[in-house]
């Protein structure tokens, strides 16, 4: 069966306009670095060098529409960067873009392009449905701090994923925790692909069906399937 993903009237309510895309892929093969996931990443930082023509990343629209929306629900968005702003800044320093893994590499290099928030699950891990939700303040989120693990708790009203276990990330998609998150023995994954006006469902949708070609190119035969809420594709 699909993973069920799905996100509250509260959070519809905050953010209007918000809409995401998701990625179920079963049979990957995923393993270190290598040099095909690090040219993906080499790409896509000429292509946001191109896209931004010397401005910050702030100033695109998109990131100032994941801005406002951080701001609406209580996060600074200075300090708690959503993802897409977070790996863009990175790919514009010196050291560029982090290699973490062939799969994280693929996620890592469409944000990057298109700046636009993606993130990555372990399927077998994910305990069952996902849910976009404003946070209780009760809910569990297990992280690492100082090489320990620890839990710890959102604020109230913060937007999270959760899934039935608790949290998996934090501010949206700011913070993801260690438990769901994809490494090395990864065989079956979901990718959410995230955006807010004022970008166009086909600039979505065409980073969704990048982000599937690589995977295909990355892992031959695994079984991938583009799920699009708006279409119950």
């Amino acid at each position: 069966m699909p993973l069920t993903l799905t996100v509250s009237d509260e959070v519809r309510d905050l953010v209007p306009g918000f809409t995401h895309l998701a990625i179920e892929a079963h049979g990957l093969v995923n393993g270190p670095s290598d040099e095909a996931s690090s040219a993906l990443l080499d790409d896509a930082a000429r292509r946001l060098a191109e896209r931004l023509a010397g401005q910050a990343p702030d100033k695109d629209p998109h990131i100032a529409a994941w801005r406002a929306a951080y701001s609406a629900f209580g996060a600074k968005p200075s300090r708690t960067r959503n993802s897409a702003e977070a790996l863009a800044r990175r790919a514009l320093a010196d050291g560029g873009l982090p290699r973490i893994n062939r799969l994280v590499d693929a996620y890592n290099a469409i944000s990057v392009a298109h700046l636009v928030p993606v993130g990555g699950e372990d399927l077998d891990r994910i305990q069952g449905e996902m849910s976009l939700v404003r946070a209780t303040g009760d809910e569990p989120f297990v992280t690492v701090a100082g090489g320990e693990e620890t839990v710890e708790h959102p604020e109230p009203g913060e937007i999270v994923w959760r899934d039935e276990a608790g949290v998996t990330c934090r501010r949206w998609n700011w913070r993801q925790g260690p438990r769901t998150r994809i490494d090395d023995d990864t065989v079956n994954a979901v990718f959410l692909l995230e955006s807010l006006v004022p970008m166009e469902r086909e600039e979505l949708l065409a980073a969704g069906a990048e982000l599937a070609e690589s995977l295909e190119k990355l892992s031959p035969g695994a079984r991938i399937t583009v799920r699009d809420p708006e279409t119950s594709a």
